[in-house]
């Protein structure tokens, strides 16, 4: 077997199933009686657009915001591009017209939202009183943190006029219906891209409460905001979300089930771990190896062959300065270092939307001699992981993954094959 061209193919079942056009088939809402407006944001929004496009029987307009380099073209809807991870002049940009695209609606119109991750950073848009560049250090300062995306996105809520359904507010009184591709654990609407149209509970005092639970250091002014009544966003009970709608059409758990059912048809046995998987990226790869070991050791709690899949989000907490990479290859650098010299091992872990941090690659490959492999290269695991440089280790060994950008985005996809 080549075990890089089958853990590809499952990375190709799993995003496949999250097609943009397969997506939005089976969930697309009635017509209006009024004009069809779509808004859409994340990594992912062009393409959905794109599908969009094809699938609607009627006149449409609007606008999608995407990442650096995702765009792809639309017939009527306008395509924005801005910067991600770090928000920039041009998502601000981005943000005002969005609002001027959903202005003066009326309630026979309807505003279909392309909801994907990466809305969060890809459209700033700091309320009286704060700056883009305030924007851009409280990111940074999530980024760096090592906080789950739900504390990050409930922080961020409370420093934006455009997240925690101001959006959705803003088209009031038409319609919304958000069709979301979800990239986050548990498949939370509200949590996707930080919810522009989409409201949750979360008030400021809780979302205080998790600055400090997870001490993380923040300018003054961003926190005198964050604690002022100006910060407070719409409640989910808000009567302008009484028509609104929100569909998952699109999430981890359906493309680890695609990936499992691939890896049958190829004659190896899958199981899934979960689909919700959140927590440091390279204990998270420690806790794969462990698993992986027992399996070749004692045949427990799974008998090879088979491959163990799993999603979710995790995160990297920042240790050390110059290096790169993302939470795909931290977690897959800690793997390879827990499983050196351990045979029948082969791992893939990647973003399916094809991009892991800030290179161009979605994530690695790793097995058991990749720890020496690196040793005689004149790199080291441990060494390369206390600069958070995976992406430099994974480079010196010819491993990276680089599938392009997919297109859609439900966030990690992991897989690991043991053979008999």
């Amino acid at each position: 077997m080549n075990e890089k061209a089958f853990l590809t193919s499952l990375f190709r079942a799993a995003v496949d199933a999250a097609d943009p056009e397969l997506a939005l088939r089976a969930a697309l809402p009635a017509k209006p009686r009024g004009r069809t407006v779509v808004i859409g944001l994340g990594k992912g929004a062009a393409q959905l657009a794109a599908a969009f496009e094809r699938l609607w029987d009627g006149p449409v307009e609007g606008l999608v915001v995407t990442r650096y380099g995702y765009a792809t073209p639309c017939k009527h809807l306008r395509v924005m591009e801005a910067s991600h991870p770090v928000p920039d002049a041009a998502g601000l940009e981005a943000s005002e017209a969005l609002f001027d695209v959903v202005r003066d609606l009326t309630e026979d119109d309807l505003v279909v939202a392309l909801v994907c991750g990466g809305g969060s950073a890809l459209l700033p848009s700091p309320p009286e009183g704060l700056t883009l560049a305030d924007e851009q250090a409280l990111n940074r300062a999530l980024l760096a943190s090592g906080a789950p995306i739900g504390v990050m996105n409930a922080i961020r809520k409370h420093a934006s006029r455009i997240k925690g359904g101001r959006l959705a507010a803003a088209c009031a009184p038409a319609r919304v219906v958000s069709l979301v591709v979800s990239d986050v654990p548990g498949d939370d609407p509200a949590q996707v891209a930080s919810g522009p149209t989409v409201p949750d509970a979360v008030d400021a005092e809780a979302a205080l409460a998790l600055i400090k639970a997870w001490k993380i250091t923040l300018p003054q002014n961003i926190l005198d905001h964050i604690a002022s009544e100006a910060s407070a966003a719409p409640h989910p009970s808000d009567a302008c979300f009484a028509r609104n709608e929100v569909r998952v059409v699109a999430s981890a758990r359906l493309s680890l089930e695609a990936a499992a059912a691939a890896a049958e048809a190829a004659g190896t046995p899958a199981v899934i771990l979960s689909d919700a998987i959140e927590g440091e990226a390279r204990d998270v790869g420690l806790v794969h190896a462990a698993m992986a070991r027992e399996v070749v050791s004692r045949g427990r709690p799974f008998t090879p062959p088979l491959v163990m899949l799993s999603g979710g989000e995790t995160t990297v907490t920042l240790r050390g300065d110059g290096g790169r990479g993302g939470r795909n290859t931290e977690f897959l650098l800690a793997f390879a270092h827990a499983i050196d010299g351990v045979g029948g091992i082969h791992a893939i872990a990647a973003d399916t939307d094809g991009i892991d941090g800030t290179e161009d690659n979605a994530g690695a490959f790793a097995d058991g001699t990749s720890a020496a492999r690196l040793r005689a290269a004149g790199g080291d695991t441990m060494e390369a992981l206390s600069r958070n440089d995976a992406w430099g280790a994974f480079d010196m060994l010819g491993d990276l993954f680089v599938p392009g950008p997919t297109g859609t985005n439900v966030n990690d996809f992991r897989a690991v094959l043991i053979d008999a």
